[in-house]
């Protein structure tokens, strides 16, 4: 049986000062033995994560596009922030990957994507967060979980952890698959979610460590 987490980043994104050994870490010590590293904008979090670690990794990322984030899993390479959703979504699946929508009704959060642009890609979605321990009002996950089945889409449930103490706290059992997004989807589709919320003022702290870590590479460029 897998303890599975699909939304969580590394300092090599912008809002997180987790090293990709203290998250491997971290991971061994709550049991969670399988993950996805959804770095901003980069796949390099995740691969580093994959080379430290003693279980599976599934390489992905969250990108920005013109419209708000869209995840794609099981991917080989970075994809480029500021494409359209629906380029970003043909980048995804040129990959052999899977498209996630992160959080998508949180009203707290600038990222998400737009309503125009969601109904845009749903045809080609495969994944919903329907609960994200980020999203600070249940009725935002409840709304989530409601396009999922509507929609016939798969159901996830995640961290979104910035930090070595969010992992563990939210994540679904599944049994074990082949290693390929075929093999994830069919697993995934019979998965048990497990989910709690964490406390709103952790987005406190993300937004700190964000402004820590550019007022440093400001001060390396004029040093």
């Amino acid at each position: 049986m897998l303890k599975a987490d699909f939304h969580m980043h590394t300092d090599y994104s912008p809002d997180s000062e987790m090293s990709p050994e203290r998250l491997v870490k971290r991971c061994l010590k709550v049991g969670l033995n399988c993950i996805a590293v959804t770095d901003h904008n980069t796949v390099e979090g995740a691969l580093a994560v994959r080379a430290a670690a003693p279980f599976f990794v599934i390489i992905g990322e969250e990108v920005r596009s013109s419209e708000g984030e869209i995840t794609g899993l099981f991917l080989n390479e970075t994809i480029p922030r500021g494409l359209s959703p629906l380029e970003t979504v043909a980048r995804v699946k040129e990959q052999g990957g899977l498209v996630s929508i992160p959080h998508p009704f949180d009203r707290f959060r600038r990222s998400v994507i737009s309503r125009r642009a969601l109904e845009e890609i749903l045809p080609l979605t495969d994944i919903v967060e329907v609960f994200n321990s980020r999203n600070s009002l249940d009725a935002d996950n409840r709304e989530a979980y409601r396009l999922a089945q509507e929609h016939g889409l798969l159901a996830s449930a995640v961290s979104d952890a910035h930090t070595p103490m969010e992992l563990g706290r939210t994540y679904v059992e599944m049994l074990e698959f082949d290693g390929t997004a075929e093999g994830f989807k069919e697993t995934l589709a019979q998965a048990r979610i497990v989910g709690r919320r964490m406390n709103p003022l952790i987005h406190v702290l993300t937004t700190f460590t964000k402004v820590k870590k550019r007022i440093l590479r400001t001060s390396r460029r004029t040093h």
